[in-house]
């Protein structure tokens, strides 16, 4: 798995949520990011539905799952009225950001920062804030929760930190002598 800092959103317009969001405003919790098309067939049958039924799994204050609609073909037919509809007719609840447009052609800025490869993808920050899973295509709903799961099961940053100073580590914890 990766373990860096992912770039951050760069996000035009929001849905589902009060106040713009930040992978540095969710530090402390697992982020899944699903990167996703509208008129994708594999968003549409298995990315979308995936992201809510996780939304809907998870406790909100462990896991945040976000959306990010990164058009980079069809831009006329997908504005962000359509997009709007299409949330309220698969009755998606979870934060959908729009991905902000390139500049130097089709790619939005967010696809481009994290070489995404087309839609579906699916991208995974721990709660520290490192990158440690990025996948283009579709996942199985398996895979995604044993990876979810063991990302909750590690040491929250402030713990981790805690113990390598008690001298602790991933083999254990010494007696102090």
């Amino acid at each position: 798995m990766m373990e860096n800092s992912p770039p951050p959103l760069a996000v035009s317009r929001w849905f589902n949520t009060p106040a713009p969001l930040t992978l540095e405003g969710l530090k402390g919790r697992v982020v899944v990011l699903h990167a996703f098309q509208m008129l994708c067939p594999g968003c549409v049958s298995h990315g979308t539905p995936q992201a809510e039924r996780l939304h809907r799994m998870f406790d909100a204050k462990d896991v945040a799952v976000i959306g990010l609609h990164t058009v980079f073909e069809h831009h006329a037919a997908m504005t962000p009225v359509a997009l709007e509809a299409f949330i309220h007719e698969y009755r998606l609840t979870f934060p959908i950001g729009v991905d902000e447009a390139g500049t130097d052609g089709p790619i939005p800025v967010t696809m481009a920062r994290y070489s995404m490869r087309g839609t579906p993808t699916t991208i995974v920050i721990d709660r520290a804030g490192r990158l440690r899973k990025h996948q283009f295509g579709q996942i199985d709903d398996l895979s995604l929760g044993v990876a979810i799961g063991a990302l909750l099961a590690e040491a929250p940053p402030d713990m981790a930190a805690e113990s390598a100073a008690a001298g602790c580590d991933e083999t254990g914890c010494t007696v102090p002598s």
